[in-house]
């Protein structure tokens, strides 16, 4: 039965429930992070283990990636739900999103979040820019594991925050929507009217 684009987004977030990430990165000494839900294991290799991650390109984080190439990726327990607060209600361009939290640096430099339940140091292979968000393509360089813990799920986050930091993520989900639909409908306008040099 067709359905219109409300209910089918719905009905993904439904379906796939995905669970939330913390994305870190560090360009000199600038860092930052970010809750990300479009992470994904890519490749079958066992030795050479690879993942992609799509990063709206509004974001600090996703600046301090661009420039350092390369970003950590932290599963996040339903222990850290302090975290969708920390990483994915402020901004770290005017916030320090790492006050008083255990880390390290890693090799890259990205700061790792000690007490996640998985982390992944990474480094940047290829990217595309979709208008919206940057998909990288990256190395995984090294890993670590914190404490046991059930992963954090979208639809298990939504339940447990409390009504105000609900109503700012649903603030903060509406300009990000109107940040991204601009971009997207201008990266579209671009493919379509390609430049062509004379």
């Amino acid at each position: 039965m067709p359905m219109n684009l409300t209910e089918f987004e719905d009905l993904l977030e439904s379906v796939l429930d995905p669970v939330l990430w913390v994305v870190t990165a560090r360009f000199g000494d600038e860092q930052s992070g970010l809750i990300a839900t479009f992470v994904q294991k890519a490749s079958l290799v066992p030795a050479l283990p690879r993942m992609v991650a799509a990063i709206a390109r509004h974001h600090y984080t996703w600046s301090l990636i661009e420039n350092s190439q390369s970003f950590a990726l932290h599963l996040v327990g339903e222990t850290q739900f302090e975290w969708i607060d920390r990483f994915g209600l402020h901004t770290g361009r005017t916030s320090d999103k790492f006050a008083s939290l255990p880390t390290t640096r890693g090799t890259t430099g990205s700061p790792l979040l000690e007490d996640a339940i998985l982390w992944m140091e990474c480094r940047v292979e290829a990217s595309l820019d979709t208008g919206d968000r940057s998909i990288y393509l990256a190395e995984v360089v090294s890993v670590g594991t914190g404490p046991d813990d059930r992963p954090l799920r979208l639809k298990r986050m939504l339940e447990l925050l409390p009504e105000h930091q609900r109503s700012e993520l649903e603030r903060l989900t509406a300009k990000d929507i109107t940040l991204d639909t601009a971009a997207i409908e201008t990266w579209r306008a671009g493919k379509r009217n390609p430049v062509r040099s004379k």
